[in-house]
């Protein structure tokens, strides 16, 4: 009976550092990289996704890989298009002939400009949708997490992805208070190139800077001899180098990065009305995305607000099953657009 079928509506995470796709009724069927290569001489894309990300620093001078979303938005418009093409046609290759285009659900992040969200769904509709609806990165975290952001009751989330650190207080379907910063996961990743580099004279590529923070990163020092090998190139003499960095050594380059983050979630709880302020030292506050996976971040927040810091059961996914489950509210955002990307006061 699946030929009369005929909408297959999305849910996109369209994310700094990976991309999702939620396909109504069958759940996240697209992970991949946002990243595009291309052939700078014939401007064809050779590679999207895990294909081209496997190329990062790898390739030959007529191909570029380019990474179209920089800080949560989009830096290369028409590459954006195409990737979002290919994973579409990708979530929807078992689809019925007699589909229509399906209707989108994008995040986008609580602090974009209109100019922004209009690039995104403009993108959204080039790359074959038949609506696009933008819904703020925050709120569909706080869904995808199972939070009760359609009751009367303060709801605290802080989406740490690749581009852009995002912290809301949600309440009756709609943000209350945000704070969007444009400091996450890349930024941890330039602090250990940077630190590496200045400390070791090394130099070393994006994707071993993320190996690292993965392996040995920590958002505070501890208590722990833990060392890891690192190979790069030595910036005195050219040739390849390895050298042991420590655990402790990582943390305290990541001090500003975290720092920043902390100060995004205690200036969003300074907005915050007192009612939905005692919700929160009762409920606590729930971290996703990337970034939430950064050993004792919840810790290092919990330490310096004085509320419970918990993550997400799926952070990675978060944002992709809560732009997924928005479908099911499509009438609501068509209703009231913008309701839940813009801050009510």
């Amino acid at each position: 009976m699946g030929i009369f079928n005929f909408s297959q509506d999305l849910g996109i995470d369209l994310g700094t550092a990976n991309t999702l796709v939620f396909v109504k009724g069958k759940g996240i069927v697209v992970r991949e990289p946002s990243v595009v290569a291309k052939n700078i001489t014939t401007g064809e894309v050779e590679a999207v996704g895990s294909a081209a990300r496997n190329m990062i620093g790898r390739t030959p001078g007529n191909i570029s890989v380019i990474r179209p979303m920089k800080d949560g938005v989009i830096a290369d418009y028409e590459t954006t298009a195409v990737m979002m093409k290919y994973y579409m046609k990708k979530a929807m290759k078992n689809r019925s002939i007699f589909a229509k285009k399906p209707n989108v659900m994008i995040c986008v992040p609580s602090g974009i400009t209109m100019v922004e969200e209009r690039a995104v769904i403009d993108a959204s509709k080039q790359a074959g949708a038949k609506e696009a609806y933008p819904i703020a990165e925050p709120f569909a975290a706080a869904i995808g997490a199972g939070l009760p952001v359609w009751e009367p009751t303060g709801s605290m989330i802080v989406d740490i992805g690749g581009g852009t650190t995002e912290v809301a207080v949600i309440s009756l379907g709609g943000i209350v208070t945000s704070e969007s910063i444009r400091v996450a996961g890349d930024n941890m990743d330039e602090a250990i190139i940077n630190y590496i580099r200045k400390n070791y004279s090394l130099l070393i590529g994006e994707r071993s800077a993320e190996s690292i923070k993965m392996d040995i990163g920590s958002a505070r020092e501890q208590n722990s001899d833990e060392e890891m090998d690192i190979r790069g190139r030595d910036l005195l003499t050219g040739l390849p180098k390895t050298i042991t960095i420590t655990a402790n050594e990582i943390s305290s380059s990541l001090d500003d990065t975290v720092d920043s983050i902390v100060n995004a979630v205690k200036t969003t709880l300074e907005k915050t009305p007192p009612e939905l302020a005692a919700d929160i030292m009762d409920r606590g506050i729930v971290l996703s995305g990337g970034g939430a996976l950064l050993r004792n971040l919840e810790q290092v927040i919990s330490d310096e607000t004085k509320i419970p810091v918990f993550v997400a059961e799926n952070p990675l996914e978060s944002v992709a099953i809560g732009t997924g489950k928005s479908l099911e509210y499509i009438q609501h955002f068509r209703s009231s657009p913008n309701v839940s990307s813009r801050p009510l006061n």
